[in-house]
């Protein structure tokens, strides 16, 4: 076999430059936001470009968690961000199945209907989901939050594990069949395993949807009590005055968790992504 051709030493160092500037640009404004929180109340707004400014304090920390309602909104996102990853997993890894294996009228037209649902932006459905919200006396609710967030997000998710069951041989579930299996336990037991890098994607992209959304929980909450991170975090900016300090300390915390999940489910991430778009 012919041995594979190695780039000259430049073009590998061009192609290295070009990752750290882009890694640099994507991790800078993180620290940034980092600094911003460790600054005392005297240098807030101080224009120097250190990352851990002099005489750092965890003060903005230390008001957020003791004299704001922070772990309250932590709890509501995460109840709410839960919820809709649990239904979007659900409905999107049995609607995904149904569109791959079944042939059905309006098979074709339904895909397409929940395609065409992502070109229009989440602001085009606010006065909708208003208006249904409120005839299914839903409005200011975590439910009714949750079913905004699952509308939006299912359609993506369910393209992304039809995509990924097409992947799956029939074969696999013919054999199933063959062994004494009905359709429900060859789903379960065979191909929801098989599935698990989609249903990784899918779990994750739900959260997301929820976790830092604005808009849509701004129009659907008004009571204070069931405010998400997002909603709270806006507290502290107002017509004549941002409190930075509080801002980019919450903002750091909310990010934690979305870290966390990455790194724990990156070892699906590639599989899921590139495997679900080989079929479509």
């Amino acid at each position: 076999m012919a041995r594979a051709r190695k780039d000259p030493w430049y073009v590998s160092a061009v192609i290295y430059l070009v990752l750290l500037i882009a890694v640099a640009l994507a991790v800078y404004p993180v620290l940034v936001v980092i600094g911003i929180s460790l600054r005392p109340g005297s240098t807030l707004h101080a224009l120097s470009l250190r990352i851990v400014p002099e005489n750092a304090t965890l003060d903005s920390y230390r008001e957020l968690f003791r004299n704001q309602p922070f772990l309250r909104w932590m709890l509501n996102s995460t109840i709410v961000s839960l919820m809709v990853t649990i239904l979007g997993v659900s409905l999107a890894s049995t609607a995904g199945y149904a569109f791959s294996r079944y042939r059905f009228p309006g098979r074709s037209a339904g895909m397409i209907a929940l395609i065409t649902t992502q070109m229009f932006p989440v602001t085009m459905l606010l006065l909708p989901l208003y208006v249904m919200l409120i005839k299914l006396k839903l409005f200011d609710s975590f439910l009714g939050l949750v079913i905004a967030y699952s509308a939006t997000a299912l359609p993506f998710c369910i393209w992304q594990m039809k995509g990924y069951y097409d992947t799956i041989p029939l074969s696999v579930e013919e054999a199933s069949w063959i062994d004494g299996a009905g359709r429900f336990r060859t789903f379960y037991q065979i191909v929801l395993p098989l599935a698990a890098p989609a249903l990784v994607i899918t779990a994750l992209f739900s959260f997301m949807a929820a976790w830092s959304e604005y808009l849509v929980a701004a129009v659907i909450l008004h009571d204070r009590a069931l405010y998400t991170l997002p909603l709270g975090l806006k507290q502290f900016q107002s017509n004549f005055d941002t409190q930075w300090g509080l801002y980019a300390a919450g903002s750091v915390i909310v990010m934690i968790p979305v870290v966390i999940v990455f790194l724990v489910l990156s070892r699906w991430l590639v599989s899921g992504l590139t495997l679900g778009s080989v079929k479509g």
